[in-house]
């Protein structure tokens, strides 16, 4: 049996250990590593101390194969990455000209002149390659110095990620030849993540097959990882098998979306769409324009945070008055009133209770009218009010697809 490669992560920033910032790097660098057949052993958090690096540095090096950071590469005199590396490899830091002609020309492009402080961000060592940041000011390095390696990647989420995929990933697949690893992703939503748990459970002793458990915002997901020659076909067997468990519960896998798909079918049977929400305040709305597709069907949306907006919008005073705001009535009336605004094919309404203090709180209205009627399902979600408003928001996405698959306009 083959020694697994093994790999440490240190998340480096004093900002990271008083609560400041949400570690999303690390979250997002451990789902990857098991992809490229590498074993995360260990991840650190650590501040701006320059002592403290170096220390964790010398013991991840003595551990693992594989050492990635993130952050500390900034220009300021507390972000002491490269210093620390350089120091623990007994190398000297020294000003890469490449480097630094290509970050000024990055400054002179958007009409400025590049501060001073920056000239720390082209410095490097000599066991270093300069990484490709094409989102920022920091260059991460890859380090190879007996027999192990070192990445650095910058702190903001949306340059390591770029990086990651761009720079990293290539090099540590002709660096490691692993065996073959693959992966997927099955999506459901209103069902309990003890009930998933329950009924994948015989998969956590199928041999080279690695099963994890993980709600979501858009529901509960169950992450399949298969090695050696035969993951793909032990892919598709555990993939089709838990997706009969789950059903009718299961919306999607690996990168689909649920405003992806609803917005994929909407756009195929030539159909559009409005929506009206109380207390979710625009979130579904937000939800739906997170894909550029949605231009091609989504008329917009109608925000009624009172009664007074809703009987403004055309919802009748008097439905209000005998069913509440927050009734299957209403959220019935609403759908209608925004399909008939915005003349749209489909209407789609949110309305809620969110506060501790009212007498039903986490209840949950969603209504759809449409060119065969109109729909309301009920919903129920702990106490919460940012929890309620996104279950809310995706509940109503999850409606609509139900929705559209009851008449039959899905593939």
């Amino acid at each position: 049996m083959s020694t697994p490669i093994t790999a440490e992560l240190l998340s480096i920033g004093t900002e990271l250990l008083r609560g400041e910032i949400v570690d999303t790097n690390a979250s997002y660098i451990a789902t990857q590593l098991p992809l490229l057949g590498i074993e995360l052993q260990r991840m650190t958090t650590v501040g701006d101390n320059l002592d403290q690096l170096c220390k964790i540095l010398r013991q991840a090096l003595e551990r693992a194969d594989v050492i990635i950071t993130s952050g500390g590469l900034g220009p300021t005199e507390d972000d002491l990455t490269r210093e620390a590396i350089a120091a623990t490899l007994d190398e000297t830091l020294t000003i890469d000209h490449e480097l630094e002609k290509n970050l000024r020309l990055m400054f002179s492009r958007s009409g400025r002149e590049m501060p001073p402080h920056n000239i720390k961000q082209v410095m490097i060592i000599p066991s270093a390659k300069s990484l490709l940041n094409p989102r920022g000011t920091a260059p991460g390095w890859w380090v190879e110095k007996n027999g192990k390696v070192i990445v650095t990647l910058p702190g903001p989420p949306r340059e390591m990620t770029l990086m990651w995929q761009n720079e990293v990933t290539p090099r540590l697949k002709t660096r490691f030849l692993t065996k073959p690893i693959l992966a997927r992703t099955i999506k459901s939503f209103f069902v309990a993540e003890a009930t998933v748990a329950q009924l994948v459970e015989p998969f956590f002793n199928v041999e080279n097959l690695t099963v994890g458990i993980y709600a979501k915002p858009d529901g509960i997901q169950v992450r399949l990882i298969a090695y050696g020659n035969s993951a793909k076909e032990l892919l598709d067997d555990s993939e089709r098998k838990i997706t009969d468990l789950l059903s009718p519960y299961v919306w999607g896998k690996d990168n689909d979306t649920l405003p992806g798909l609803v917005g994929l079918w909407l756009v195929k049977n030539k159909l559009t769409l409005a929506t009206i929400e109380d207390m979710t305040g625009g979130l579904l709305s937000d939800t739906i324009t997170s894909t550029s597709e949605s231009r091609n069907y989504y008329r917009g949306g109608l925000i009624a945070t009172n009664n007074h907006a809703k009987i403004s919008c055309g919802v009748p005073e008097e439905t209000i008055s005998k069913h509440s705001a927050v009734s299957a009535e209403v959220a019935e009336a609403m759908a209608v009133t925004v399909r008939n605004n915005l003349t749209t094919d489909i209407g789609v309404s949110v309305t809620a209770i969110a506060g501790a203090d009212s007498k039903q709180p986490g209840l949950v209205f969603i209504g759809i009218a449409d060119n065969n009627g109109t729909k309301t399902w009920q919903q129920q979600y702990q106490i919460g009010r940012a929890d309620t408003r996104e279950r809310a928001a995706i509940a109503a996405l999850f409606r609509l697809r139900e929705r559209l698959i009851e008449l039959n306009l899905v593939e």
